[in-house]
């Protein structure tokens, strides 16, 4: 193993049991105005980020503005002869705080259209990578090549006045939101599809467009990932892509390297793998059992078992609601609109149906409910994205127009560098020990 990292390991197990035991003993008691197990716990539930375009409600889920899913889903405008809203109309009421027009909208879908353009330099770095690099790899890359492009990054070297900072922020990311999905498209045409490249379509929206340029022009589809973009769009300020975004952006960087770093976050398996890692679960339950459409028995079954080998059910729990995620709720009145037969669709609503009674009954698991993910994956492999890598590049062109909004936001509140005060385990020992005070900076 080698000395050092033998010496490491050993004085990292030994701290690691040391701080099992603190919380043990004192994860309850308060280290200035929260819980000492809330600072080694992921700061779970420590109020510290102000989130201007969403929130995050454990019984309503998501509320964009005041506004949940279903209430978007009746109020945003829609494309012509479409049912889904248009992200273009999300992220306008993200920004500007009220519900678009259609005017609006059409307005904003226009915006966009006009700053799509991708610069060749981007594609040459894209093509300079091995195809094999993985996708979310290459959206990283592509979008730092793009960096080069930075307004604010050029206006912030001559000199631009602190009250200026939200304009050269605003229109960086309009331009970072109106390329990415040429970018996100040409990455996923590269990889699956032989380099066989789309060009743009000016006549559709947002979304559309993308689906056009992946090579979908089924105009399920295009409502798919109307539907898609808007529902995972933001989540409100704390979770590790908006996080991340906001920190990065907060030392003034400009909003490619902001997105970047938080596209790095996204790309985590704890973060944006979770849709790819329920549809590998159901596959691995169908083939155990030998059935594309089993059973509410043989699930249950294969789901206690899941239980008793200590894994989880894939796509099921949040962190903070507790009933079932209304994005989920949204995908599956699409399911039932768009493809009601799909074996695999049923699969899912047959595992609604049978897992929240399972979890509920495990008095540790404060919410049964299935999420988001739970059912994303199975309506993208029913129109033949089976690309399962894919699909974190598809959550972050989507995640763009609420982390982007939000640090507009920054920029125009002036919000300042964000520097949490850390503490050390020994500290900790000295102070429940008496001997130490623990200060703020």
């Amino acid at each position: 193993m080698g000395i050092i990292k033998e010496r490491f390991k050993q004085k990292a197990d030994a701290t690691a049991e040391d701080i099992k035991q603190l919380l043990k003993e004192h994860g309850d008691k308060k280290i200035g105005e929260v819980q000492l197990s809330q600072i080694y716990q992921g700061m779970r539930g420590i109020t510290g980020l102000v989130s201007e375009t969403s929130l995050l409600d454990s019984e309503d889920g998501i509320r964009f503005r005041g506004y949940s899913i279903p209430e978007l889903q009746e109020k945003l405008p829609k494309a012509p002869g479409g049912s889904e809203p248009l992200p273009e109309g999300l992220f306008y009421l993200m920004l500007v705080g009220e519900l678009p027009t259609e005017e609006d909208v059409s307005h904003m879908s226009s915006v966009l259209q006009r700053r799509s353009h991708v610069p060749n330099h981007v594609f040459q770095t894209i093509e300079a990578l091995p195809i094999t690099a993985h996708p979310m790899t290459q959206f990283v890359v592509a979008i730092m090549s793009l960096q080069t492009e930075s307004l604010f990054a050029k206006n912030y070297a001559k000199g631009m006045a602190k009250k200026d900072y939200w304009s050269s922020c605003f229109d960086d990311s309009m331009d970072l939101i109106a390329r990415l999905p040429r970018i996100a498209a040409y990455i996923y045409r590269r990889k699956y599809r032989g380099g066989d490249h789309i060009q743009p379509n000016g006549l559709l929206d947002w979304a559309g467009n993308f689906a056009h340029m992946m090579g979908f022009e089924d105009e399920g589809f295009q409502e798919l990932m109307r539907l898609y973009m808007t529902i995972h769009s933001d989540h409100e300020g704390g979770n590790v892509s908006a996080h991340t975004t906001h920190l990065v952006g907060s030392a003034l960087a400009d909003p490619y390297l902001s997105f970047a770093a938080g596209m790095n976050g996204l790309a985590g398996p704890l973060h944006g793998l979770a849709n790819q890692e329920v549809i590998k679960w159901i596959f691995e339950l169908r083939e155990k059992i030998g059935s594309e459409s089993p059973s509410q028995e043989q699930i249950e079954n294969y789901v206690k078992q899941t239980l008793s080998e200590g894994k989880v059910v894939p796509g099921y729990g949040h962190a903070v609601l507790r009933k079932t995620d209304p994005r989920f709720s949204a995908q599956m009145e699409f399911g039932k609109k768009h493809m009601p037969n799909d074996p695999l669709v049923n699969t899912v609503w047959t595992i609604y149906e049978t897992v929240p009674p399972i979890l509920s009954s495990i008095a540790k698991i404060k919410n049964p409910w299935p999420n988001v993910d739970a059912h994303s994956g199975a309506l993208l492999v029913h129109y033949g994205m089976k690309e399962y890598e894919f699909y974190t590049v598809l959550f972050g062109v989507s995640r763009a127009l609420g982390v982007l909004a939000s640090l507009c936001w920054d920029r125009a509140l002036g919000f300042p560098l964000e520097r949490p005060k850390s503490v050390s385990t020994r500290l900790v020992k000295k102070w429940l020990n008496g001997e130490a005070e623990i200060w703020g900076d």
